[in-house]
This record gives C-alpha cells, structure tokens and sequence, in this order.
C-alpha cells in the first residue's frame, strides 16, 4: 500500500474516534486490492436521549435517527486500491420496513472518497446501507451493512402554568416577578403511517428566544414517564413576559418555537437585602466560571450550583468575558426598582466605570450607564474642596473597585477604591446620573500591597473594612462606626498594618477573597474564599468554613 493510502487510511479511523464512533470496518478486498476501508453517513445518525451517535456498522448497536436534511442523508465510502485509476463507489440502500430496495447509485471518489446523497427515502422507516468500491470495470467484496432510521417530521410542544396562567385567560398568577415559577411543558411526536417515530429527547426553554440552542443544551428539561416535563425558573421582568419553548426530537428535529405569553406582578413587599442580586432576599456570590460567564450564587448555598449565569458574551468589554472585570455589588436606587444590587463594572487599567441598573432580577439584559470621573471632591465634613493635581480624570488609576455600603438611610450604594496606595470614597447619585464627589480617607499610599473586602454594615448600622496583606497573608478589620447624628468614622483606615484578626489566608492558597455581607442570617457579614483548585469556601464571620465544592 502507498504510503500516501496509509495516511488516508490512518486519518479515517482517527476521525471515527475522535468523534466517538464505532471503530471502522475492516477493509474488504477482492484478488486486485480493491477495498472499501470505512462508511458513514452524514448527518451523523444519532440518539439524543441516549446520548449516542454511530453507524451502526454490526448487528448488535441500536441504529441512530437521522432527521429534517436537505435533498436527504450523504453516504461517504473511503475507498483504496494498490493500482492508479478512477477510484469510485456502488451504494445500495435497502428499506427495512418494507423489505424492499431503496436506492442503487454511485459516487465518483476525490481523494479515495466517494459519496452520493440518497433522496426520497420514507419518514419513520428504518434503513440498511453497504458500499463497494468500483475501479476500471472491477468491483470490491461488499462493505459491511450500516443502519440507521428516518424521522422526517417536527415534533410539537405545548406550554402551561398555574403560577403564571396566560395572558387572556382571565386567571390570576399566584406568584411575582422575582419569584420562580413552574411551567409544565408537553410535546408529541407523530409517528407517519407504516413508521415509527424518535420521540421527544427534550425540551428548551428561555425568555429571550435568542437564548435557545441547539439539541439538549444546558437549557433544557426532559420528558417523564407522561411525556410532561416541569420547567421551575424564575420570572424576571416585571409586566408581560413570554416564556419561548422549543420540542426537540431524538433525530434533532426542533418544534416551531412556541412563545407562552403572561401577566408577572410587581411584590407589593419585596424581600430587601444588600448584597442580593437576583432579588431573592439572599445575598449572591458572584464570580466567573471557566468559561467566563458571570454566576450567580447563593451566599447560603450548599455547593456550587448557580442560581443564574449571565452569557460571557454579555460582558461590556472587547474580550466578552466576564473573567477580567472587577464586578462589585452593595446597595440600589430606590426610586428605579425592587430592592436587589446594582452593579458596578470595572476593567483594571480601564478608563471607564459601568453601572447595571438592576430592574431585571440579575439578568443583565438591558444596557449600562458609563460613569464620568468626580470634577469635585470634598473634606472630611463634606465641604467642597478642589481635587488634588493627581486625581486622575478617569479610573484608570482604580487598581481595586469595592461596593462600599449604604452611607445614610436609604439603600443607596457608594464606592471604594484604591488609587496610588490610598483609599477613596466616592458617593452621591451612583443609580442615575452619576452625579459623583470623591473624599481621599487615606495619604501616603500604604494600602499597596493589601486585598480589599467589603463586608457591609452589621446590625447596628456600623460599616467596616476587610483586607488580606498579601505578603503574609494576614487579615485585618477595620471598623468604621457609624457615628451620633449621621457619618461614619474612618480614622481606623490610617494604618492599615492594624488590626490583624486571622493569618493563614495566603494568595497562593485563597487567591481570591471577598464578601457579600451577611449570607447565613444571623446580621453578621461573612467572608468568602476561593481556593487554588477553585474550590469555593463560605465562614460564618470569619471563622468555621464550608466547603461549597468545585466552582464551575
């Protein structure tokens, strides 16, 4: 054999591997060398509810599905001989069904590859398929039979909810914007006359019917027993909504999208929690999965499951990824929304601050408001002074971006960041405008080389700082009292080699930090920590940490 013929050869079986098909056929001869050395077809005949794909070149593997294709499925053979000439392949195709032929044809080999598409072939019947290789009037020995079956038509999917009945109905929901509720969703799948049908492997749903994928993604429930499957999600816009479903098949055929149209209602009394995100009344842990999508998880979880993940490709940076920004989260505008954070969105090394403007329950799917830089700062006692000749005109200089807390009687949030090794604090209108003064709480630039955490206030009102001196690993508090008569004291921040409270939180073990306030309701806030294998860590305070698991 040429040795060009072995690398043709060899790359047939490694594709069929790697997809992970069944091992090709042995090659078949006659007395000339004349051979057939590998069969598929294309599309790949598949199971989804299995989760299987192969040809089914033996007598023992359950044949795949192949579904809605264009002019019908391609059948490929590899083909090799030990003399030059045409090369090209005989395909004969043979109903199961019915017992009877369905097709004879051949295809002329490019590169010792050979295909024909076979049409007219019959919804729900079940198909066996061999190839020879044909070459100056001499054919090979037979290929071994493949199989597959036909579903050619749609599936059908239908939608209901008792939470939330559909608009028109006259019903009322039983539940509110924000609150997560169950939707029952059904779909057939006709068998034809004479055939058999795939059946429904799963259904997708989303709000955003841009958000459906394809086959049985990670948005997607499958049937029962009942051919019923219950999709429990939460509502996240107030006022009418449309919930998109979408059948899919075992031959991957899709059902046209169906759209459930209801009526959500704002809560009269919606759960209020700084630090709570998705607006269930429990503060959320955000942070990036692997893939650079924003999680959301529960401050009081018990693994690592997320309660919403936002699309890397929502990130409002060039790289669409959520994994390089500074994400902080502590406070809203009152007059915007429900109560559940805004969010602060920061690139180190970036000019520009974006601020979400959260009436969507943590979805992120409206658009965000960029923040100018201060033109004022003021003293300690709020006067109005000149900014020093050094405050940058953007924050490019915000080496670390914190959610600071609310600073008077309302949920609105303030900013804290480190600049040139000092501390910042900016506040005033953070929701709308931004409409921003900054105070310097620090000099001499001692903060360098300190990780910052906000934890928020604690149940008396009193706000606090956290930091994690890298070189050490040590971790310090800082209180920051709320004082008679409105303000906080910041007089702790000056030296920042004070109050050590823990040692042991190296980077090298925890390279990240942070908190979320108060996770597990007992109006303490609490730390949480990120391990070197990603492993995600929740205290009670500072101390007895909870292993959540492995971070995705």
């Amino acid at each position: 054999m040429k040795p060009a013929q072995l690398r043709r050869i060899g790359g047939a079986v490694a594709v069929a591997l790697t997809a992970g098909l069944f091992a090709a056929p042995a090659a078949v001869a006659d007395g000339t060398g004349l051979r057939v050395t590998g069969t598929t077809a294309s599309p790949q005949p598949r199971d989804l509810s299995a989760g299987t794909t192969g040809d089914a070149c033996d007598q023992t593997t359950a044949p795949g599905w192949i579904g809605l294709t264009s002019g019908g499925p391609t059948l490929r053979a590899d083909v090799a001989s030990d003399t030059y000439g045409g090369l090209s392949a005989s395909f004969a195709v043979r109903d199961l069904t019915t017992g009877t032929a369905a097709f004879d044809g051949t295809g002329q080999a490019d590169g010792g590859i050979a295909t024909t598409t076979v049409p007219g072939l019959a919804d729900g019947h079940a198909y066996a398929w061999n190839a020879r290789a044909l070459q100056d009037g001499a054919t090979s020995a037979s290929s071994p039979d493949c199989h597959f079956k036909l579903d050619l038509s749609r599936p059908q999917a239908t939608v209901s909810s008792t939470d939330f009945p559909p608009s028109g109905s006259g019903q009322t929901s039983t539940k509110y914007a924000g609150q997560t509720g169950t939707f029952v969703v059904g779909g057939t799948d006709l068998a034809p006359a004479g055939g058999e049908a795939s059946g429904i492997a799963c259904f997708l749903y989303a709000f955003d019917v841009y958000r459906l994928g394809g086959d049985c993604d990670a948005d997607s429930v499958k049937p029962g027993p009942d051919g019923t499957a219950t999709i429990r999600t939460k509502v996240r816009q107030w006022g009418t909504n449309t919930l998109w479903v979408v059948a899919v098949d075992n031959a991957g055929n899709q059902s046209y999208k169906v759209g459930y149209t209801f009526y959500a209602p704002s809560n009269p009394s919606p759960p209020s929690s700084p630090g709570d995100v998705d607006g269930d009344g429990v503060v959320d842990i955000l942070l990036p999965d692997a893939q650079g999508n924003l999680q959301y998880i529960s401050a009081s979880a018990n693994d690592t499951t997320p309660n919403w993940s936002v699309r890397a490709l929502a990130a409002p940076n060039a790289q669409r990824s959520w994994t390089p920004l500074q994400v902080a989260h502590r406070g809203w505008d009152s007059s915007a929304h429900a109560p559940m954070d805004d969010l602060f969105i920061h690139e180190p090394g970036s000019g520009w601050l974006s601020m979400y403007q959260n009436s969507d329950y943590g979805a992120l799917e409206g658009y965000t408001i960029g923040a100018n830089r201060p033109e004022e700062c003021e003293d300690a006692t709020g006067a109005v002074v000149p900014c020093p000749a050094d405050f940058a005109g953007n924050w490019s200089k915000a080496d670390q971006l914190l959610a600071f807390g609310p600073l008077g009687d309302g949920p609105e949030p303030s900013l804290l960041t480190l600049e040139g090794g000092d501390l910042w604090l900016h506040t005033g209108d953070l929701a709308y405008s931004f409409d921003l003064r900054s105070r310097r709480l620090t000099t001499g630039g001692g903060w360098t080389g300190y990780d910052l955490v906000a934890p928020g206030r604690d149940a008396a009102g009193n706000l606090a700082l956290w930091a994690r001196e890298r070189a050490t690993g040590a971790l310090h508090a800082y209180a920051i009292p709320r004082q008679t008569g409105g303000g906080f004291d910041f007089s702790a921040l000056a030296d920042p080699s004070a109050g050590v409270v823990a040692t042991g939180f190296t980077v090298d073990a925890y390279p990240v930090l942070g908190s979320s306030g108060d996770g597990d309701g007992d109006a303490v806030p609490d730390l949480w920590a990120v391990t070197a294998d990603r492993h995600l860590l929740t205290y009670r305070g500072l101390a007895d940490p909870k292993d959540l698991g492995v971070l995705r």
